[in-house]
């Protein structure tokens, strides 16, 4: 039976003569998601094994402790994804959302040439003005949250949020008439 010790050895010989294998696993496992690569997956369970290695009792089996350890990681990355919504998509829901906001009108009046115009009037805007409005009304913090974030007093937040506002609308207000 092999000691605590021999555990990392173990691994080690495992990973090394089967590491093509386990990426295979892996990604035969989880091949309907492109935002993750089945070399990470082996990756992050070999680091896991390996940091632990020495306080796990022997490994008798380490084919079926490492293959077991890729499928529950699998299992979990799968989970976490099923209850999260993308980030682009919440980023586009948020977008409309700001487009009410900002027109005080449903976002369905306006085109996507005019939502794509704001896009990039926001993207045009300068760096504290354009920070100000992702962090309000794109990421959800409020004007407390931020000032102990950023140490700026939530007046000065307010004002140039308001600023942003201004020069949004200053910028948008002739393509709005041109567009719809």
């Amino acid at each position: 039976m092999p000691t605590n010790s021999e555990n990392k050895k173990n691994l080690r010989s495992f990973f090394d003569a089967e590491y093509h294998a386990l990426k295979s696993y892996a990604k035969s496992r989880i091949d309907d998601t492109a935002d993750r690569d089945a070399g990470d997956i082996v990756q992050e369970v070999a680091l896991k094994l390996f940091s632990r290695a020495d306080s796990l009792s022997p490994i008798d089996n380490i084919a079926s402790f490492v293959y077991n350890s890729i499928r529950n990681k699998v299992i979990d990355i799968m989970r976490k994804k099923k209850n999260e919504t993308s980030l682009e998509q919440d980023m586009e829901i948020r977008l409309h959302e700001f487009t009410e906001l900002f027109y005080k009108n449903s976002a369905n009046d306006y085109s996507e040439e005019m939502i794509t115009e704001l896009k990039n009037a926001i993207g045009n805007l300068k760096p504290l003005y354009r920070n100000i409005i992702l962090a309000i009304d794109f990421e959800g913090y409020t004007y407390n949250q931020l000032s102990i974030r950023t140490n700026i007093p939530p007046g000065t937040l307010m004002s140039r949020r308001h600023r942003a506002l201004s020069i949004l609308l200053q910028e948008l207000e002739p393509k709005k008439q041109t567009i719809n």
